[in-house]
Parts: C-alpha cells; structure tokens; sequence
C-alpha cells in the first residue's frame, strides 16, 4: 500500500514510527521524518521560527501542498497528522481533486479549546477522524473515533509498560521548554530553585535533537545540572519535576512524577488566551481529567505567579499520594495506546 503522509511535527513522526510498527508493506509517501524513508520533504524543511518566518514561506507552503497534491495520484491513502495550519487546507484539496481517496486525520486538531467550527471542515473534507482523547469525538456528528493515546504506546518504563518507575527520592527534574523564549524566563528562576535544593540530585531534561553548541546558546551555563535527553527515563527515576507547559506535563502525568507547571507567556498572548479565548486551563492532564470527573492533577502556576517562592511550595507541599491517584485516574480514561487502532484502520 501507498500510503501519502503529511506529518510535520517532531511528536507526529514518533507516533507515526509507532503505528509503522504494527503494519505491513507500506510506502511512505510525502513529508515525514527521513529516518522513516525517502520523504518529499523532511520535516526540517518545514519548521517556521515565528509569525514572520511563516509569512515568509507562506508562497513555498502553498507550493509544497500543491505538490502534495501531484504526489497524492500515486497514493492508496492518505494519513494527516496534526498540524491543521497545513494540513486541513491541504485536506480540502487533495478531497476536491480526488473524492474517492480515502483521507484518515490522525492526532486531531484542539478544537475543544478554540475554533470549533473547523469540525465541520474536517468532516467535510476527512473519511476517518481518529481522536486521542475520548471527549474530543463528542465535539464531531460522525466520522469522528478514539484510538487511544499514543503515549501509552511510547511511555516505557523500565523497559515495560508497567508504569512503576523507580523513584530516586533525591532527584529532581527541571524542564524549562525547548523554545528560546520559554528557556529565557524560566531556566535562571529554575536556577534559583536548584540552589535552594542543592542537597538534591537535580537533572535538565533537553531535547534530544539539541547540539552541545545549541545547548551553549539556550542554556548557558548548565553546570549546575546533570543533562539528560531521554525525557522518560530521567522523569520516571526522579521523585519530582519542574516542567514548562507542554506535552512533557502529560508525559509526567502517565509515567507517575509528581509535578508543577510553570509558563510565563508574553502579555499579549496571556491576553487573548485567558479574556478573548477564555482558556481557563493550560495542562493537558488537567484539561482531559476535568472533562472526565471534574478534577484536576496538579497545580498551574502562570505569569507572576512563577517565582522561587511559589515552586519551592509546590514541591514541598505537593500530595504525593493524591497525585498518585489521580495520575492512574487520568490512565484508566485514556485507556490504552493508539498505534495498533490506527494501523488497522489504514489498512482496513
């Protein structure tokens, strides 16, 4: 099977690895990470660094989906993954030149927190919606189905599934992001908490793809730290993490590491997001419990609200045993992990 992809996202290639484990003779075709074959376009062809890095190559994007389209004539299926800014304006072309291809849009857009009226689209130009989160299909009429979630696929803890990490009760993790400008506020006040804890073992989990050099640039001096790249390994021994918003707060939240979220926005963002959009949660793990039984897991702390005062609270005061029960609240809902779901259905 032909198989066109258009997955442009780091996370979307590492679930797209993981359904490639559970099928059988298929060719990629279109932009996808270059250890998984001979892509159109890698995926660092595709990064934008900003708004107007974006305007820039919005011409070359507009060119890249027509050629996605050319390439689509030689393709059994097709998979979506994520990236609706490319990928839902790419659905309805490749749906009006060929409505009898079948379009599978894996790893759904968040529409639950803001443009919900992009379901319909989706449903117009999409043959199968698959969700990752059970409460998002609700937001559809049709076509919309939970697989599970892929990181109940990709957590591997010990080696196993299990989800019983062993916990050094004297190390802790710091996460301040990977951008430059998430690095920038919370990594010196991230230092300041590490100095407080100085009796402690404290790791700085960075993306694996990052350079020493890169490094050297974002971080500074690190001294202070042990680096560590393997995200699952380093949270699941420590007993404890500072984590800056993202899908690090839910990898947390499954492997069982007790956590804080910290993010400090810029003003106008903060802005929109909470009096225009009313964005009333930033965690994953708390937005999909809350929709689930009406609780949350953890502590957000935003804005101001991220000083040394507050995370050294945060860590000190933080129920250790009621974190632990609704961490396996939040992975009893989710239920399990999506790749095998997702396999069968493209070469259903």
């Amino acid at each position: 099977m032909k198989l066109l992809v258009s997955a442009l996202e780091p996370s979307s290639n590492l679930h797209l690895k993981e359904v490639l484990k559970h099928s059988n003779n298929i060719e990629l075709l279109g932009i996808f990470d270059k250890s998984l074959g001979d892509p159109l376009y890698d995926i660092s062809d595709m990064a934008i660094m900003g708004v107007v890095d974006a305007i820039k190559k919005l011409r070359w994007f507009f060119k890249v989906a027509d050629e996605m389209v050319t390439l689509a004539k030689n393709a059994d299926k097709i998979l979506l993954m994520d990236s609706s800014g490319f990928n839902l304006p790419l659905a309805k072309k490749l749906k009006t030149t060929y409505p009898k291809k079948e379009i599978i849009y894996y790893i759904l857009p968040q529409i639950w927190a803001s443009r919900p009226k992009r379901a319909k689209k989706l449903e117009r130009y999409c043959d199968k919606l698959l969700g990752i989160l059970p409460f998002e299909v609700n937001y559809y009429q049709s076509k919309a189905q939970y697989v599970g979630h892929p990181l109940l696929d990709e957590i591997k803890v010990n080696g196993s599934g299990d989800f019983s990490p062993t916990k050094n009760q004297n190390t802790i993790a710091f996460m301040p992001g990977s951008r430059k400008s998430e690095i920038s506020k919370l990594l010196p006040i991230f230092k300041e908490v590490r100095q407080k804890l100085s009796d402690k073992r404290a790791i700085l989990i960075i993306p694996k793809t990052f350079s020493d050099e890169k490094i050297k640039i974002l971080y500074g001096d690190v001294s202070e730290f042990e680096i560590e790249k393997e995200t699952h390994t380093a949270l699941a021994k420590s007993e404890f993490a500072f984590i800056c918003s993202g899908t690090a707060t839910l990898e947390a939240a499954l492997i069982g590491t007790p956590f804080t979220l910290s993010y400090i926005a810029k003003k106008i963002d903060f802005f929109i997001g909470t009096k225009i959009l009313g964005i009333t949660q930033v965690g994953l793990a708390n937005i999909i419990l809350t929709h689930h039984n009406h609780t949350t897991l953890h502590n957000e702390l935003l804005q101001k609200a991220v000083n040394v005062e507050n995370l050294l609270k945060e860590y000190y005061e933080t129920d250790r045993t009621i974190f632990s029960q609704k961490a396996q609240e939040l992975r009893a809902y989710l239920g399990h992990g999506s790749s095998e779901n997702v396999a069968r259905i493209i070469q259903s």
